[in-house]
């Protein structure tokens, strides 16, 4: 059997704190939206951007680490895997949702509360078993 590749990175602003929540067992998890611009000149010579917007889920560890640190309007480095989930909802409906699974995070700016210079902080996932 071949081995596939599933790996993602991305560098943009976060759009919202994160948001921590934790599953029935106990494991921390952390979603939050980052915001990554894209720009281009296009045939006529004009300029153009467009704005991307990813969801993004840490587990673990490092769900801990963004909470603590991370907040709306930050830079960040985010690094790991797509995963889309699906769901129904009360009326039936299905719903699905593509969002980053990150075993990676590094602050590249130093929007923080107090001040502190947090340029290049770095934070991974410790090697974990995913409960899916």
């Amino acid at each position: 059997m071949t081995r596939g590749l599933n790996k993602v990175m991305i560098i943009g602003r976060l759009g919202r704190d994160p948001e921590m929540r934790y599953t029935p067992n106990g494991r921390p998890v952390t979603a939050f939206s980052v915001a990554v611009n894209r720009m281009w000149t296009a045939g006529d010579g004009d300029r153009r951007e467009e704005t991307e917007w990813f969801n993004v889920v840490a587990w673990g560890n490092l769900a801990e680490i963004c909470k603590q640190h991370l907040r709306k309007g930050q830079i960040v480095y985010i690094e790991g895997r797509l995963q889309t989930r699906g769901w129904e909802d009360q009326d039936g409906k299905k719903h699905y949702r593509t969002e980053i699974v990150a075993n990676e995070m590094i602050m590249l700016s130093d929007k923080h509360e107090g001040g502190e210079d947090l340029l290049g902080e770095a934070a991974s996932a410790e090697e974990e078993k995913f409960p899916f």
